[in-house]
């Protein structure tokens, strides 16, 4: 049933999202306030961002080494190191990266941002958390903006996450990504599992009447 309501409203959403984004738009969680730019993933009327601010909000944060690969607008990463985390930013979307400045410089914290396709340019170090929120939809991107959202028709998006992601984690390393059960997890599991990655859920809510889980990712 869900499936056939969000066909029939899908059409109507997607103009009104192009609209409703053709401008800055204001995102706030608690005592961060923060700024949407157009051409930026906008966490308003997705659950997903949400969930991992909940999840962040109680951790211990103080001095952790935090990665937020792909960070889109930096909430995250800001509301990371409001709570004292050092924070490297990365994006592969020009865009997110100005828009993630812009919020860092707006709540008055630091944050390291940088250019990277995943890993690709990020310094080889472990990070004490990695927060992905990683677009799942298979269908190959035509451009930066629609990466926030296509993973590539084949998973590739994924099988470069966990083919790379080795130097970056260890033992103690809480590695966390959210994935909805919109996409499919069990084909992403398959992938983790074929670069010795175990995906563990801790966390499911439903909102909307969709539901999202966080998984934390382990060396096999």
């Amino acid at each position: 049933m869900r499936k056939i309501i969000t066909k029939i409203i899908h059409p109507f959403l997607r103009v009104f999202v192009k609209y409703y984004f053709a401008k800055p738009r204001k995102y706030n969680y608690k005592n961060i306030r923060g700024i949407v730019n157009p051409n930026v993933f906008h966490p308003q009327f997705t659950i997903s961002t949400k969930i991992l601010l909940n999840y962040l909000d109680k951790e211990n944060l103080k001095n952790k080494q935090l990665l937020e690969l792909g960070c889109g607008t930096g909430i995250i990463s800001t509301f990371s190191a409001h709570k004292g985390a050092k924070v490297l930013a990365s994006d592969i979307n020009q865009l997110a990266l100005d828009n993630t400045e812009l919020n860092a410089k707006k709540n008055n914290v630091e944050i390291e941002i940088i250019n990277s396709n995943l890993f690709q340019e990020i310094p080889k170090k472990f990070f004490d958390y990695i927060i992905i929120n990683p677009p799942y939809y298979p269908k190959t991107p035509q451009n930066d903006a629609e990466k926030a959202w296509y993973c590539g028709s084949e998973f590739e998006y994924f099988k470069d996450l966990f083919s790379t992601i080795y130097p970056y984690f260890n033992d103690t390393s809480k590695v966390i990504m959210i994935l909805s059960e919109d996409c499919k997890i069990e084909t992403i599991k398959e992938i983790a599992s074929a670069n010795k990655i175990e995906l563990t859920q801790i966390f499911e809510t439903k909102k909307w009447g969709e539901k999202n889980y966080l998984f934390q990712l382990k060396s096999i």
